[in-house]
């Protein structure tokens, strides 16, 4: 499996692993606070697939973690704020812009920024 990730973009495999992990928290939020019985279980389980998913694939990723950690906490939090709205229907607040514009900034500079 480790090949055949070799020759993916390192963004899209963050993007896809990002996606993976923010929907599975999002699935095991509802399946503890929205339902109950059978629902919660499979709700729960499918949450730790999606959770299990996004940490074998972030593992497997042919990439130094550290070279990329601000750009994955800046995509992080750009797929979290789009999921959150689509399984909460929850617009970010104007706080919540200004300092996600500040960690998609951040991110930039920690993933980009060359020692002179």
């Amino acid at each position: 499996m480790l090949k055949t990730l070799q020759g993916v973009n390192p963004l899209l495999l963050l993007v896809v692993a990002t996606v993976l992990e923010v929907s599975g928290d999002a699935i095991v939020r509802i399946a503890l606070h929205e339902r109950a019985g059978v629902a919660r279980i499979g709700l729960w389980l499918a949450g730790a697939v999606l959770l299990s998913g996004y940490g074998t694939l972030l593992n497997l990723a042919p990439f130094e973690f550290g070279r990329v950690v601000g750009l994955y906490i800046a995509t992080l939090f750009v797929v979290w704020q789009l999921i959150n709205f689509a399984f909460f229907r929850t617009l970010p607040t104007p706080a919540i812009l200004v300092g996600g514009s500040f960690v998609v900034l951040g991110g930039a500079i920690i993933t980009f920024w060359k020692p002179a």
